[in-house]
Protein backbone atom coordinates (compact mmCIF):
# COMPACT_ATOMS: atom_id res chain seq x y z
CA UNK A 1 0.00 0.00 0.00
CA UNK A 2 1.12 3.27 -0.78
CA UNK A 3 1.78 5.73 2.21
CA UNK A 4 -0.60 8.93 3.04
CA UNK A 5 1.47 12.29 2.44
CA UNK A 6 2.90 13.92 5.51
CA UNK A 7 0.31 14.80 8.20
CA UNK A 8 2.77 17.86 8.60
CA UNK A 9 0.44 19.58 5.80
CA UNK A 10 -2.68 19.41 8.12
CA UNK A 11 -3.65 23.24 8.50
CA UNK A 12 -4.45 24.24 12.22
CA UNK A 13 -6.98 23.45 13.74
CA UNK A 14 -9.32 27.01 14.52
CA UNK A 15 -10.91 25.89 18.02
CA UNK A 16 -9.16 24.94 21.16
CA UNK A 17 -10.96 22.16 22.80
CA UNK A 18 -10.31 19.97 25.80
CA UNK A 19 -8.04 17.08 25.77
CA UNK A 20 -10.71 15.45 24.98
CA UNK A 21 -12.58 17.02 21.82
CA UNK A 22 -15.95 14.94 22.09
CA UNK A 23 -18.31 14.66 25.07
CA UNK A 24 -20.79 11.25 24.90
CA UNK A 25 -23.19 13.10 26.47
CA UNK A 26 -23.27 16.40 24.75
CA UNK A 27 -23.42 14.22 21.79
CA UNK A 28 -26.69 12.03 23.14
CA UNK A 29 -28.24 15.56 22.83
CA UNK A 30 -28.73 15.46 19.25
CA UNK A 31 -30.41 12.48 19.24
CA UNK A 32 -34.22 14.00 20.25
CA UNK A 33 -37.12 14.07 17.93
CA UNK A 34 -37.83 17.39 16.55
CA UNK A 35 -41.56 17.49 17.19
CA UNK A 36 -42.51 21.17 16.19
CA UNK A 37 -42.52 22.40 12.46
CA UNK A 38 -41.30 25.75 12.52
CA UNK A 39 -41.53 28.86 9.89
CA UNK A 40 -38.99 31.65 10.44
CA UNK A 41 -36.50 34.54 9.19
CA UNK A 42 -33.02 33.22 11.23
CA UNK A 43 -31.82 36.64 12.57
CA UNK A 44 -29.54 35.24 15.50
CA UNK A 45 -26.48 35.62 12.80
CA UNK A 46 -22.45 35.83 13.36
CA UNK A 47 -20.83 37.08 10.09
CA UNK A 48 -22.63 38.34 7.36
CA UNK A 49 -24.25 35.47 4.50
CA UNK A 50 -23.11 36.20 1.15
CA UNK A 51 -24.95 38.68 -1.05
CA UNK A 52 -24.46 36.34 -3.91
CA UNK A 53 -25.57 33.21 -2.02
CA UNK A 54 -28.96 32.54 -3.67
CA UNK A 55 -31.16 29.54 -3.73
CA UNK A 56 -32.35 26.93 -1.05
CA UNK A 57 -30.81 24.10 0.80
CA UNK A 58 -32.83 20.77 1.15
CA UNK A 59 -31.93 18.52 4.29
CA UNK A 60 -33.18 15.01 5.22
CA UNK A 61 -32.72 13.13 8.29
CA UNK A 62 -35.01 11.15 10.97
CA UNK A 63 -36.62 14.15 12.76
CA UNK A 64 -38.37 11.61 15.22
CA UNK A 65 -36.65 9.17 17.25
CA UNK A 66 -39.99 8.49 19.49
CA UNK A 67 -43.53 7.90 18.90
CA UNK A 68 -45.64 8.81 21.83
CA UNK A 69 -42.33 8.11 24.29
CA UNK A 70 -41.64 4.86 22.85
CA UNK A 71 -38.02 4.82 21.28
CA UNK A 72 -37.04 3.57 17.82
CA UNK A 73 -34.45 0.91 18.06
CA UNK A 74 -31.73 2.92 15.94
CA UNK A 75 -32.01 6.52 14.15
CA UNK A 76 -32.05 4.73 10.44
CA UNK A 77 -35.78 3.54 11.30
CA UNK A 78 -36.93 7.47 12.36
CA UNK A 79 -39.30 9.24 9.85
CA UNK A 80 -37.76 11.39 7.83
CA UNK A 81 -38.53 15.34 8.02
CA UNK A 82 -37.19 17.89 5.33
CA UNK A 83 -35.55 21.44 6.69
CA UNK A 84 -35.07 24.03 3.90
CA UNK A 85 -32.98 26.95 4.49
CA UNK A 86 -33.61 29.18 2.02
CA UNK A 87 -30.70 32.36 1.08
CA UNK A 88 -32.04 35.82 -0.64
CA UNK A 89 -30.41 39.04 -0.50
CA UNK A 90 -27.60 38.17 2.39
CA UNK A 91 -31.32 36.78 4.50
CA UNK A 92 -32.14 33.15 5.42
CA UNK A 93 -35.48 31.39 6.07
CA UNK A 94 -36.32 28.25 7.84
CA UNK A 95 -38.58 25.67 7.60
CA UNK A 96 -39.31 22.26 8.47
CA UNK A 97 -41.70 19.83 7.66
CA UNK A 98 -41.94 15.99 8.31
CA UNK A 99 -42.64 13.64 5.17
CA UNK A 100 -46.44 12.96 5.40
CA UNK A 101 -46.09 9.44 4.76
CA UNK A 102 -49.11 6.80 5.10
CA UNK A 103 -47.11 5.16 8.12
CA UNK A 104 -46.02 8.25 9.86
CA UNK A 105 -49.99 10.01 9.41
CA UNK A 106 -51.19 6.30 10.91
CA UNK A 107 -48.67 5.91 13.47
CA UNK A 108 -49.36 9.69 14.88
CA UNK A 109 -53.29 8.97 14.44
CA UNK A 110 -52.40 6.04 16.77
CA UNK A 111 -49.71 7.73 19.04
CA UNK A 112 -48.27 4.49 19.15
CA UNK A 113 -45.73 2.37 16.48
CA UNK A 114 -47.35 0.07 14.34
CA UNK A 115 -44.66 -0.80 12.19
CA UNK A 116 -41.52 -2.82 12.36
CA UNK A 117 -37.97 -1.31 11.13
CA UNK A 118 -35.89 -2.30 9.06
CA UNK A 119 -32.44 -1.80 11.69
CA UNK A 120 -34.44 -3.18 14.87
CA UNK A 121 -37.79 -1.38 16.01
CA UNK A 122 -40.31 -3.65 16.67
CA UNK A 123 -44.09 -2.98 17.35
CA UNK A 124 -45.14 -3.61 20.66
CA UNK A 125 -45.70 -7.00 22.31
CA UNK A 126 -42.82 -9.04 21.63
CA UNK A 127 -42.00 -11.34 18.84
CA UNK A 128 -45.66 -12.87 18.94
CA UNK A 129 -46.53 -9.22 17.62
CA UNK A 130 -43.74 -8.98 14.92
CA UNK A 131 -43.72 -12.51 13.52
CA UNK A 132 -44.65 -12.91 9.80
CA UNK A 133 -45.19 -9.00 9.56
CA UNK A 134 -43.20 -8.33 6.37
CA UNK A 135 -44.84 -4.64 5.95
CA UNK A 136 -42.21 -1.86 5.73
CA UNK A 137 -42.86 2.18 6.42
CA UNK A 138 -41.66 4.05 3.74
CA UNK A 139 -40.14 6.61 6.22
CA UNK A 140 -38.59 8.65 3.52
CA UNK A 141 -35.84 10.26 5.74
CA UNK A 142 -32.62 9.48 3.71
CA UNK A 143 -31.94 12.37 0.96
CA UNK A 144 -33.92 15.32 -1.16
CA UNK A 145 -33.34 16.38 -4.11
CA UNK A 146 -34.97 19.00 -6.52
CA UNK A 147 -34.78 17.32 -10.12
CA UNK A 148 -37.15 17.83 -13.20
CA UNK A 149 -38.92 20.71 -11.41
CA UNK A 150 -39.97 17.93 -8.74
CA UNK A 151 -38.81 18.19 -5.30
CA UNK A 152 -38.23 14.12 -4.14
CA UNK A 153 -37.09 12.77 -0.48
CA UNK A 154 -35.94 9.66 -0.78
CA UNK A 155 -35.97 6.34 0.88
CA UNK A 156 -33.85 3.63 -1.04
CA UNK A 157 -36.36 0.43 -0.19
CA UNK A 158 -39.63 2.55 -2.17
CA UNK A 159 -40.87 4.88 -4.05
CA UNK A 160 -39.71 8.85 -3.48
CA UNK A 161 -42.69 11.19 -2.18
CA UNK A 162 -42.98 14.48 -3.94
CA UNK A 163 -43.09 17.20 -1.76
CA UNK A 164 -44.30 21.20 -2.55
CA UNK A 165 -41.03 22.69 -2.70
CA UNK A 166 -42.24 26.46 -1.28
CA UNK A 167 -44.33 24.90 1.77
CA UNK A 168 -42.38 21.37 1.81
CA UNK A 169 -46.34 19.90 2.02
CA UNK A 170 -46.05 15.98 0.99
CA UNK A 171 -47.97 15.42 -2.68
CA UNK A 172 -47.87 12.05 -2.46
CA UNK A 173 -45.64 9.20 -3.94
CA UNK A 174 -43.88 9.60 -7.18
CA UNK A 175 -43.54 7.01 -10.11
CA UNK A 176 -41.72 8.58 -12.26
CA UNK A 177 -44.37 9.01 -14.83
CA UNK A 178 -45.13 5.26 -14.58
CA UNK A 179 -41.44 4.21 -15.23
CA UNK A 180 -41.96 2.59 -10.53
CA UNK A 181 -44.47 0.48 -10.04
CA UNK A 182 -45.79 0.81 -6.59
CA UNK A 183 -43.55 -0.20 -4.16
CA UNK A 184 -40.87 -0.29 -6.30
CA UNK A 185 -37.14 0.68 -4.82
CA UNK A 186 -35.39 3.78 -5.98
CA UNK A 187 -32.23 4.71 -4.52
CA UNK A 188 -31.50 7.41 -2.00
CA UNK A 189 -27.97 7.83 -3.68
CA UNK A 190 -28.66 9.55 -6.88
CA UNK A 191 -25.61 10.88 -8.70
CA UNK A 192 -25.46 13.82 -11.12
CA UNK A 193 -23.65 13.99 -14.20
CA UNK A 194 -22.89 17.31 -15.38
CA UNK A 195 -22.38 16.40 -18.84
CA UNK A 196 -24.01 13.43 -19.97
CA UNK A 197 -22.29 10.66 -23.35
CA UNK A 198 -25.67 11.29 -25.22
CA UNK A 199 -25.90 14.66 -25.76
CA UNK A 200 -23.50 16.58 -23.44
CA UNK A 201 -26.65 18.03 -21.22
CA UNK A 202 -27.09 17.17 -16.82
CA UNK A 203 -28.56 13.97 -15.89
CA UNK A 204 -29.96 12.44 -12.88
CA UNK A 205 -28.70 8.76 -12.55
CA UNK A 206 -29.89 6.23 -10.02
CA UNK A 207 -30.46 2.76 -9.58
CA UNK A 208 -32.44 0.29 -7.85
CA UNK A 209 -31.47 -3.12 -6.28
CA UNK A 210 -33.90 -6.67 -6.05
CA UNK A 211 -31.99 -8.49 -3.98
CA UNK A 212 -32.20 -12.38 -2.94
CA UNK A 213 -29.78 -15.23 -3.56
CA UNK A 214 -28.82 -13.12 -7.09
CA UNK A 215 -29.61 -9.50 -7.44
CA UNK A 216 -30.66 -7.44 -9.88
CA UNK A 217 -29.48 -3.75 -10.31
CA UNK A 218 -31.56 -1.27 -12.48
CA UNK A 219 -29.81 1.61 -13.66
CA UNK A 220 -32.15 4.81 -14.60
CA UNK A 221 -30.93 7.90 -15.97
CA UNK A 222 -33.40 11.37 -16.22
CA UNK A 223 -33.18 14.14 -18.29
CA UNK A 224 -33.57 18.10 -17.04
CA UNK A 225 -36.99 17.21 -17.61
CA UNK A 226 -37.21 14.18 -15.23
CA UNK A 227 -37.90 11.85 -17.84
CA UNK A 228 -36.45 8.42 -17.58
CA UNK A 229 -34.48 8.32 -20.83
CA UNK A 230 -32.69 5.32 -20.40
CA UNK A 231 -33.36 2.39 -18.46
CA UNK A 232 -31.52 -1.30 -17.87
CA UNK A 233 -31.14 -4.06 -15.70
CA UNK A 234 -28.13 -6.44 -14.78
CA UNK A 235 -28.35 -9.45 -12.64
CA UNK A 236 -25.17 -10.27 -10.54
CA UNK A 237 -25.01 -13.17 -7.93
CA UNK A 238 -25.28 -13.41 -4.45
CA UNK A 239 -27.14 -11.13 -1.98
CA UNK A 240 -26.24 -6.98 -2.22
CA UNK A 241 -26.19 -4.75 0.54
CA UNK A 242 -25.61 -1.26 -1.67
CA UNK A 243 -26.29 2.45 -0.56
CA UNK A 244 -24.54 4.55 -2.67
CA UNK A 245 -22.57 4.36 -6.39
CA UNK A 246 -20.70 6.18 -8.45
CA UNK A 247 -20.51 7.18 -12.09
CA UNK A 248 -18.27 8.61 -14.74
CA UNK A 249 -19.10 8.95 -18.39
CA UNK A 250 -19.35 5.95 -19.02
CA UNK A 251 -19.79 3.22 -16.48
CA UNK A 252 -22.08 3.00 -13.15
CA UNK A 253 -19.76 1.56 -10.55
CA UNK A 254 -21.10 -0.48 -7.62
CA UNK A 255 -19.31 -2.06 -4.63
CA UNK A 256 -20.88 -5.43 -3.30
CA UNK A 257 -19.95 -5.71 0.57
CA UNK A 258 -19.01 -9.73 1.90
CA UNK A 259 -22.89 -9.54 3.97
CA UNK A 260 -24.65 -12.52 3.75
CA UNK A 261 -28.40 -12.46 5.06
CA UNK A 262 -30.52 -14.76 7.34
CA UNK A 263 -34.12 -13.94 7.29
CA UNK A 264 -35.32 -16.26 10.18
CA UNK A 265 -35.10 -13.86 13.36
CA UNK A 266 -36.58 -11.49 10.98
CA UNK A 267 -39.67 -13.54 10.28
CA UNK A 268 -40.68 -14.83 13.33
CA UNK A 269 -40.33 -11.83 14.91
CA UNK A 270 -36.65 -11.26 16.82
CA UNK A 271 -34.86 -9.06 15.12
CA UNK A 272 -34.93 -6.26 12.34
CA UNK A 273 -33.83 -7.26 8.63
CA UNK A 274 -30.85 -4.95 9.09
CA UNK A 275 -30.27 -7.26 12.01
CA UNK A 276 -30.22 -10.32 10.20
CA UNK A 277 -27.08 -9.10 8.14
CA UNK A 278 -23.47 -11.20 8.73
CA UNK A 279 -19.76 -9.41 7.32
CA UNK A 280 -18.01 -12.01 5.77
CA UNK A 281 -14.51 -10.95 6.68
CA UNK A 282 -13.21 -14.20 4.81
CA UNK A 283 -14.88 -12.83 1.44
CA UNK A 284 -13.41 -10.01 -0.80
CA UNK A 285 -15.63 -6.77 -1.75
CA UNK A 286 -16.67 -7.06 -5.12
CA UNK A 287 -16.64 -4.44 -7.37
CA UNK A 288 -19.06 -3.96 -10.00
CA UNK A 289 -18.82 -2.06 -13.43
CA UNK A 290 -21.80 -1.30 -15.27
CA UNK A 291 -21.41 0.32 -18.83
CA UNK A 292 -23.87 3.12 -18.90
CA UNK A 293 -24.34 3.28 -22.88
CA UNK A 294 -22.95 0.22 -24.72
CA UNK A 295 -23.20 -3.62 -24.84
CA UNK A 296 -19.64 -4.56 -23.50
CA UNK A 297 -20.35 -6.94 -20.50
CA UNK A 298 -20.57 -6.11 -16.70
CA UNK A 299 -17.63 -6.81 -15.29
CA UNK A 300 -17.22 -7.84 -11.66
CA UNK A 301 -13.60 -7.85 -10.12
CA UNK A 302 -12.68 -8.74 -6.29
CA UNK A 303 -11.04 -6.38 -3.91
CA UNK A 304 -10.20 -6.63 -0.44
CA UNK A 305 -12.71 -7.45 2.14
CA UNK A 306 -13.94 -4.05 3.76
CA UNK A 307 -17.58 -2.59 3.97
CA UNK A 308 -18.53 0.98 1.81
CA UNK A 309 -21.38 3.14 2.64
CA UNK A 310 -20.45 6.14 0.34
CA UNK A 311 -18.42 6.54 -2.55
CA UNK A 312 -16.18 10.58 -2.81
CA UNK A 313 -16.13 10.25 -6.46
CA UNK A 314 -14.95 8.28 -9.23
CA UNK A 315 -13.25 8.85 -12.86
CA UNK A 316 -11.30 7.53 -16.08
CA UNK A 317 -8.28 8.25 -16.86
CA UNK A 318 -4.89 6.79 -18.53
CA UNK A 319 -6.71 3.90 -19.26
CA UNK A 320 -8.41 3.06 -15.56
CA UNK A 321 -11.01 3.59 -13.63
CA UNK A 322 -10.75 5.45 -9.99
CA UNK A 323 -12.79 4.75 -7.46
CA UNK A 324 -12.81 6.80 -4.16
CA UNK A 325 -14.43 5.55 -1.56
CA UNK A 326 -14.88 5.65 2.50
CA UNK A 327 -14.18 1.89 3.87
CA UNK A 328 -14.51 0.57 7.18
CA UNK A 329 -12.49 -3.17 7.87
CA UNK A 330 -16.01 -4.20 8.67
CA UNK A 331 -20.12 -3.24 9.01
CA UNK A 332 -20.53 -1.39 12.43
CA UNK A 333 -23.35 -4.45 13.48
CA UNK A 334 -26.81 -2.98 14.62
CA UNK A 335 -27.24 -5.41 17.74
CA UNK A 336 -30.85 -6.19 19.03
CA UNK A 337 -29.60 -5.26 23.00
CA UNK A 338 -27.92 -2.37 22.06
CA UNK A 339 -28.70 1.21 22.61
CA UNK A 340 -27.33 3.60 19.99
CA UNK A 341 -26.98 6.02 22.46
CA UNK A 342 -24.39 4.52 24.13
CA UNK A 343 -22.46 3.74 20.87
CA UNK A 344 -19.02 3.14 21.95
CA UNK A 345 -16.45 5.13 19.28
CA UNK A 346 -13.21 3.90 20.80
CA UNK A 347 -14.11 -0.01 19.87
CA UNK A 348 -14.81 1.09 16.75
CA UNK A 349 -12.88 0.58 13.01
CA UNK A 350 -13.02 4.58 11.51
CA UNK A 351 -14.22 5.33 8.39
CA UNK A 352 -11.12 6.03 6.41
CA UNK A 353 -10.95 7.60 2.82
CA UNK A 354 -9.62 4.61 0.27
CA UNK A 355 -8.51 5.11 -3.41
CA UNK A 356 -9.15 1.94 -5.34
CA UNK A 357 -7.69 1.96 -9.12
CA UNK A 358 -9.02 -0.42 -11.22
CA UNK A 359 -7.99 -1.69 -14.65
CA UNK A 360 -10.70 -3.68 -16.65
CA UNK A 361 -8.52 -4.92 -19.46
CA UNK A 362 -5.97 -6.00 -17.17
CA UNK A 363 -8.92 -7.16 -15.02
CA UNK A 364 -6.97 -6.14 -12.13
CA UNK A 365 -7.82 -3.77 -9.14
CA UNK A 366 -5.61 -1.86 -6.40
CA UNK A 367 -5.76 -0.11 -3.36
CA UNK A 368 -4.13 2.55 -1.11
CA UNK A 369 -5.14 4.83 2.25
CA UNK A 370 -5.49 8.08 0.71
CA UNK A 371 -7.09 9.46 4.43
CA UNK A 372 -6.70 7.57 7.91
CA UNK A 373 -8.67 10.28 9.78
CA UNK A 374 -11.79 8.85 10.75
CA UNK A 375 -14.30 10.70 8.32
CA UNK A 376 -17.62 10.29 6.20
CA UNK A 377 -20.31 12.21 4.25
CA UNK A 378 -17.84 13.49 1.34
CA UNK A 379 -18.74 16.37 -0.92
CA UNK A 380 -16.88 17.83 -3.84
CA UNK A 381 -17.63 20.38 -6.79
CA UNK A 382 -20.80 19.25 -8.10
CA UNK A 383 -19.32 19.98 -12.21
CA UNK A 384 -16.37 17.06 -11.16
CA UNK A 385 -19.05 14.34 -10.27
CA UNK A 386 -17.40 11.27 -12.42
CA UNK A 387 -14.67 13.33 -13.53
CA UNK A 388 -10.74 14.04 -12.58
CA UNK A 389 -10.62 16.26 -9.24
CA UNK A 390 -8.46 17.69 -7.09
CA UNK A 391 -10.25 18.80 -4.38
CA UNK A 392 -12.35 16.62 -1.38
CA UNK A 393 -14.28 18.11 1.32
CA UNK A 394 -15.80 15.22 4.41
CA UNK A 395 -17.01 15.48 7.29
CA UNK A 396 -14.01 14.72 9.93
CA UNK A 397 -13.71 13.41 13.73
CA UNK A 398 -11.17 16.29 15.53
CA UNK A 399 -8.11 13.74 16.41
CA UNK A 400 -6.35 12.62 13.14
CA UNK A 401 -6.78 9.04 14.04
CA UNK A 402 -9.16 6.36 15.98
CA UNK A 403 -12.70 6.55 15.59
CA UNK A 404 -14.89 9.43 17.16
CA UNK A 405 -18.09 11.46 16.01
CA UNK A 406 -17.83 14.22 13.17
CA UNK A 407 -16.67 17.41 14.67
CA UNK A 408 -15.56 19.14 11.67
CA UNK A 409 -15.17 19.57 8.03
CA UNK A 410 -11.64 18.41 5.84
CA UNK A 411 -10.56 19.76 3.10
CA UNK A 412 -8.10 17.43 0.59
CA UNK A 413 -5.91 18.80 -1.98
CA UNK A 414 -5.53 15.19 -3.90
CA UNK A 415 -3.25 16.96 -5.86
CA UNK A 416 -0.29 17.91 -3.20
CA UNK A 417 -1.45 16.08 -0.44
CA UNK A 418 -2.28 19.26 1.94
CA UNK A 419 -4.91 19.20 4.18
CA UNK A 420 -7.07 21.91 6.03
CA UNK A 421 -9.03 20.87 9.00
CA UNK A 422 -11.71 23.01 10.05
CA UNK A 423 -13.35 21.81 13.59
CA UNK A 424 -16.25 22.76 15.85
CA UNK A 425 -15.22 20.48 19.21
CA UNK A 426 -15.67 20.34 21.72
CA UNK A 427 -19.41 21.61 21.31
CA UNK A 428 -20.27 21.03 17.79
CA UNK A 429 -21.36 17.82 16.16
CA UNK A 430 -21.56 17.76 12.27
CA UNK A 431 -23.06 15.76 9.67
CA UNK A 432 -22.47 16.39 5.42
CA UNK A 433 -21.35 18.87 4.30
CA UNK A 434 -22.86 20.75 0.86
CA UNK A 435 -20.51 22.20 -1.58
CA UNK A 436 -21.91 25.95 -3.49
CA UNK A 437 -20.42 26.64 -6.31
CA UNK A 438 -19.76 30.81 -6.50
CA UNK A 439 -22.02 31.96 -9.27
CA UNK A 440 -19.97 33.18 -11.84
CA UNK A 441 -16.82 31.74 -10.54
CA UNK A 442 -13.79 30.39 -12.79
CA UNK A 443 -14.28 26.94 -14.11
CA UNK A 444 -10.68 26.75 -13.51
CA UNK A 445 -10.78 27.53 -9.84
CA UNK A 446 -12.74 24.46 -8.54
CA UNK A 447 -12.72 25.04 -4.50
CA UNK A 448 -14.30 28.92 -5.42
CA UNK A 449 -17.25 28.14 -3.74
CA UNK A 450 -19.07 27.78 -0.01
CA UNK A 451 -19.82 25.06 1.91
CA UNK A 452 -23.03 24.89 3.92
CA UNK A 453 -23.01 22.38 6.98
CA UNK A 454 -26.03 21.86 10.15
CA UNK A 455 -23.57 21.17 12.88
CA UNK A 456 -25.54 20.57 16.35
CA UNK A 457 -23.95 22.88 19.32
CA UNK A 458 -23.92 20.96 22.14
CA UNK A 459 -23.62 23.95 24.17
CA UNK A 460 -26.60 26.46 23.24
CA UNK A 461 -28.30 22.85 22.45
CA UNK A 462 -29.51 24.32 19.28
CA UNK A 463 -28.28 23.90 15.33
CA UNK A 464 -26.27 26.27 13.39
CA UNK A 465 -25.89 26.13 10.01
CA UNK A 466 -22.04 27.26 8.86
CA UNK A 467 -20.98 29.19 6.00
CA UNK A 468 -17.54 28.39 5.10
CA UNK A 469 -15.12 29.49 2.47
CA UNK A 470 -14.26 26.22 0.09
CA UNK A 471 -11.23 27.89 -0.90
CA UNK A 472 -9.76 28.77 2.97
CA UNK A 473 -10.78 26.00 5.67
CA UNK A 474 -8.42 27.80 8.07
CA UNK A 475 -10.66 31.00 8.06
CA UNK A 476 -13.00 31.81 10.20
CA UNK A 477 -16.66 31.14 8.97
CA UNK A 478 -17.82 33.64 6.66
CA UNK A 479 -21.51 33.40 8.74
CA UNK A 480 -23.31 30.90 11.24
CA UNK A 481 -27.03 31.25 11.22
CA UNK A 482 -28.09 29.39 14.65
CA UNK A 483 -31.52 28.18 14.57
CA UNK A 484 -34.16 28.88 17.29
CA UNK A 485 -33.76 24.97 18.12
CA UNK A 486 -32.09 21.72 17.25
CA UNK A 487 -32.49 19.44 14.64
CA UNK A 488 -31.68 15.47 14.77
CA UNK A 489 -28.79 14.76 12.94
CA UNK A 490 -29.39 14.02 9.37
CA UNK A 491 -28.54 12.21 6.46
CA UNK A 492 -27.94 13.95 3.55
CA UNK A 493 -29.36 16.85 1.53
CA UNK A 494 -28.60 19.12 -1.61
CA UNK A 495 -28.59 22.48 -2.81
CA UNK A 496 -30.60 24.43 -5.79
CA UNK A 497 -30.00 27.82 -7.38
CA UNK A 498 -33.70 28.00 -7.21
CA UNK A 499 -34.94 30.66 -3.73
CA UNK A 500 -37.98 28.35 -2.68
CA UNK A 501 -40.58 29.21 0.26
CA UNK A 502 -40.22 33.41 0.93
Amino acid sequence: MQTVPDQSTQAKVTTTPDANPYNLQDWQKGYRSLKQEHDYWIDDIEGEIPTDLQGTLFRNGPGLLDVNGQRIHHPFDGDGMISAIAFKDGRAHYRNRFVRTEGFVAEQAAQKILYRGVFGTQKPGGWLANAFDFRLKNIANTNVVYWGDKLMALWEAAEPHRLDPNMLDTLGLEYLNGTLQPGSAFSAHPRFDPACADDGSPRMVNFAIKTGLSSTITIYELDLTGQVVRQHSHSVPGFAFVHDFVITPNYCIFFQNPVTFNPLPFAVGLRGAGECITFRADQPTQIIVIPRYTQEPVQILPAESGFVFHHANAFEQDGNLYVDSICYAKLPVVEPEADYLKTKFDALEPGQLWRFTINLAAKTVQWHLVEPRCCEFPTLHPQQVGRPYRYLYIGAAHSPLGNAPLQGILKLDLETGNRQLWSAAPWGYAGEPVFVPRPNADPHVEDDGWLLALFFNAKLERSELVILDAGNLNREPIARLRLKHHVPYGLHGSFTPTVFGI
